[in-house]
């Protein structure tokens, strides 16, 4: 005999009001874990140490995480900015500057135009030192090569 247990009508409409009252303004979709890592080829762990750095904060809902459509957006950023090898600490920073209601989206488009500016000023550094260790490269390897056929040319080991 199995035991389930009943839900009272309170109960359920409890919980009801709950998951409505967390609801990102404008929608009704809500995620569970395994869902959310599923779609982004995560693994239940890698969602677990977002939330314990403070990158996602998912509600309860009878002891189950549920994430809202805002939460799975922070997801989709926080895995973009790992991709490109941003620090989490970088990426807290930036997600924790939009705000509650996005009131800080300007600050966030100030913070991202002066981090990419910062990496494009950087990456085009190395890019110049990558082009002039590649000339200084050629020189070297045109040179050997003309050594080694002037070697062969008069017989010389």
């Amino acid at each position: 005999m199995s035991f389930e247990p009943v839900a009272t009508d309170a109960a359920v409409a409890d919980a009801q009001a709950f998951v409505a009252s967390h609801r990102d303004e404008g929608t009704a979709e809500l995620f569970g874990i395994t869902e959310l890592c599923r779609e982004f080829g995560i693994t239940l762990r890698a969602l677990r140490f977002y939330e314990d750095k403070g990158l996602l904060a998912p509600r309860r809902v009878n002891g189950a995480r549920v994430y809202t459509r805002r939460d799975r957006a922070r997801l989709t950023l926080i895995l973009r900015a790992k991709a490109i090898g941003s620090p989490l600490a970088e990426i807290k920073r930036y997600l924790d500057l939009y705000g509650d209601h996005g009131e800080g989206r300007t600050q966030q488009l100030q913070y991202v135009i002066a981090r990419t500016d910062a990496e494009i000023a950087d990456l085009e550094k190395k890019r110049a030192q990558i082009d002039a260790t590649l000339a200084e490269l050629r020189v070297i390897n045109t040179s050997c090569r003309g050594h080694l056929a002037e070697r062969e040319r008069t017989g010389k080991n």
